[in-house]
């Protein structure tokens, strides 16, 4: 991060403290999804108080960070890219928030022949983003390295819809015990999950582009 932001140590500490705290904030969530699904109702309860600090923290940073820029008129050339950037990575963890709010709220039933399904699910779509995250610390050190560690993103994000899909194939064509609105309750759940990897997948296409720009 040196490189891009030689002068301005405060900046520094604070966008390093930004990555970690969406990346603890994407690594609570899948912790919280595998204690619902394990019925580990304190530990999950756990997580959604965790998951509430950590995206409030993640807020505070941000602002932070975008008076920096401001204050100092740094890097104006490209201060809408990397806001752009920075914007997307709060995504993550917003609908990271969310959707852990929604296993809390809705209380939805996994029977346990389609189980290990949502456990894959929530390891390969968390896998996208915590495979997109070293790539924004990297953008900041050697950026010129970028493009070359985004193709785990994609491959994750790809294999995220393919078990997305058979979870769905298989609630509508091979579960005939669940009545219609069950299937459909667990359909928006396979949706709410993987929706972190495509979330991760939009901010990886938005270092490409950036890295692009940089001539990179």
């Amino acid at each position: 991060m040196s490189l891009l932001f030689k002068n301005a140590k405060q900046l520094v500490v604070e966008i390093d403290e930004f990555i970690n705290t969406v990346e603890e904030g994407v690594l609570v969530f899948k912790q919280g999804v595998l204690n619902y699904l394990d019925n580990e109702k304190e530990l999950f309860a756990d997580k959604i108080t965790n998951i509430d600090r950590l995206e409030a923290a993640a807020d505070r940073l941000q602002r932070k960070i975008d008076d920096e820029f401001y204050r100092h008129s740094l890097l104006p050339q490209n201060i809408n890219d990397i806001e752009s950037m920075l914007d997307r990575m709060d995504e993550l963890i917003d609908i990271a928030k969310d959707n852990l709010y929604q296993f809390e709220i809705e209380l939805p039933f996994f029977p346990d022949s389609i189980r290990e399904d949502y456990i894959r699910l929530t390891n390969n779509s968390v896998e996208a983003a915590l495979c997109v995250i070293p790539a924004v610390r990297t953008f900041f050190n050697e950026p010129v390295q970028v493009r070359n560690m985004l193709s785990k993103v994609y491959f994750y994000e790809k294999e995220t819809d393919k078990i997305s899909r058979s979870i769905k194939r298989k609630l509508f064509h091979d579960m005939p015990e669940l009545d219609l609105a069950h299937k459909i309750h667990l359909r928006y759940f396979a949706l709410h999950i993987e929706s972190i990897s495509d979330k991760a997948e939009k901010l990886a296409d938005v270092l490409s582009l950036m890295a692009l720009k940089l001539n990179i």
